[in-house]
């Protein structure tokens, strides 16, 4: 029995802040209602999906919730309990036979989570949720779920070693790109990707007036699509992600001593050669890069390519070099940069000519793929974050993609340098020195990867290059200064030598 909405929408947004996939943490919710409450399953345990309306600092945001009710909650699951406020009313939290109803996030129940797949096999729907399974998929409905702890902004389900199932938190309207671009993907053939099984989403409903399926969309929202929940997808159980593997290539590289020059030059090495260590990363950069060749050509295929007219490619260096600016007022360590980063979105400006463009991933770095048996595999196709569902679903060059994996090498070479404690210092920028070469070899060997696999050659196209990663490295020094302060100097010290 679910307990009465006064007392639930109380419980439920005072727990809702302290969870790591809710974007509001920066003020306070000024009011939460739930917008749909749909039954999946009845007794003890039930399983009821919400999805929350939840109001803050004038805007609304809708979260997807799988509620459990339980009359006695295990102890493996008690740290996903929403507490009934103490004052509710004594009917208001009544259970099955009079007992008080104990309500949780269900996600992290096995018990209840095995409903998503039994839904999903049957191409099921209830109420106004729809559960769809691929063309020619056969899902298994006897295995068993773990929530994976590390997500942030969703939440995945590992069913055995055979699916995946994200969980979309924060629900965007309309269908999600994830789905979307993976589902295109997996119906042109793509082996890149991980083969989209099913999905369940939200039917908008009549919609004679052309509203969405969630109240308080923008004027942009695309009108009468469902919205999606979730995406089953296969589970690549033998991947290892690129962001850990480039790690261990950079400590194996800090930990490797090169020989002195000579024994009256104190410090200096004779070489800065980082294939001389054990774990050099450079061949699976290169294989990466060939990789996501791949998939651009696999995505102008399945979405086509649009040309980019001269004038709107100044109109996009003019906007990099406004972000700019607002940057340097914002954070002034980046001024020393500012001449040269201005010099190469004005260098894009006067080189301007149409442009080919596609969709790309949008949010392209080393944690959004995995290195398989069968070799690299990319993920995560939503876009960056803080944009607008309209503004990830834009046309875009794919070396947009590139200059973002580029960054990411800068950033996975001076990872260990700038978590506290990890490091013992090195006198003389030792270490600074040694990341520089280690993100030169791996740069270069992507670089290599992609335009040896019909990839636009980033060489050929240095400025348009240059200014994407140049425009990555402005918004990463915005958001370090904002969010992690003592990272600040990973960006500044990229830029240093990017700039010299």
């Amino acid at each position: 029995m679910l307990p009465p909405h006064p007392s639930l929408t109380r419980a439920i947004a005072e727990w809702l802040p302290g969870q790591r996939w809710f974007g509001g943490k920066d003020g306070p919710v000024d009011d939460l209602s739930i917008g749909t409450a749909t039954e999946l399953r009845t007794g003890d345990p039930a399983l009821h999906h919400l999805i929350l309306d939840v109001h803050q600092n004038g805007t609304v945001d809708h979260y997807q919730l799988l509620l459990g009710v339980r009359r006695h909650l295990p102890d493996r699951l008690r740290h996903a309990e929403i507490r009934v406020p103490t004052d509710a009313a004594p009917d208001e939290t009544d259970g099955p036979g009079g007992r008080k109803a104990r309500l949780y996030d269900a996600a992290h129940d096995p018990d209840l989570t095995r409903t998503l797949l039994d839904e999903l096999a049957a191409d099921a729907s209830v109420g106004p949720l729809r559960f769809r399974h691929a063309d020619g998929a056969h899902i298994r409905t006897d295995l068993t779920s773990l929530p994976i702890t590390a997500e942030q902004s969703n939440t995945s389900l590992l069913f055995g070693d055979a699916y995946i199932c994200k969980l979309f938190r924060r629900l965007s309207h309309g269908v999600n790109l994830d789905l979307e671009v993976n589902l295109a993907l997996t119906r042109g053939g793509c082996a890149r990707v991980p083969a989209v099984l099913g999905w369940i989403e939200l039917d908008p409903g009549p919609a004679p007036g052309g509203e969405t399926a969630l109240p308080g969309a923008p004027a942009d929202a695309p009108a009468g699509e469902p919205v999606t929940l979730g995406l089953l997808s296969d589970y690549l159980h033998t991947g290892a992600d690129g962001w850990s593997l480039a790690i261990a290539s950079v400590r194996d590289w800090f930990a490797h001593t090169p020989p002195p020059r000579d024994a009256g030059w104190e410090g200096e090495w004779a070489e800065l050669d980082a294939s001389a260590a054990g774990g050099d990363f450079a061949g699976e950069a290169e294989r990466l890069g060939a990789a996501t060749a791949e998939v651009h050509r696999a995505l102008a295929d399945a979405f086509g390519v649009a040309a980019l007219p001269a004038g709107e490619v100044r109109a996009m260096a003019a906007r990099m070099n406004a972000e700019l600016t607002a940057t340097c007022r914002a954070v002034p360590e980046l001024a020393p940069h500012a001449k040269a980063l201005t010099a190469a979105f004005l260098d894009l400006a006067a080189r301007a000519e149409p442009l080919p463009v596609q969709r790309v991933h949008g949010d392209y770095h080393l944690g959004q793929v995995l290195r398989t048996e069968s070799g690299w595999t990319l993920l995560d196709f939503e876009g960056e974050p803080a944009r607008t569902q309209h503004e990830r679903r834009a046309l875009a060059h794919p070396l947009r993609d590139v200059a973002g994996m580029l960054r990411s090498f800068e950033y996975a070479a001076r990872f260990l340098i700038a978590k506290p404690g990890t490091m013992p210092p090195e006198p003389g920028g030792r270490l600074e020195t040694r990341a520089h070469a280690w993100a030169a070899r791996n740069r270069a060997a992507f670089c290599r990867g992609y335009a040896a696999a019909g990839g636009p050659d980033p060489a050929a196209h240095s400025a348009l290059i240059r200014a994407f990663e140049f425009e990555k490295a402005v918004y990463e020094v915005r958001y370090e200064a904002r969010n992690r302060p003592a990272w600040l100097p990973v960006p500044l010290k990229s830029l240093a030598h990017l700039t010299a």
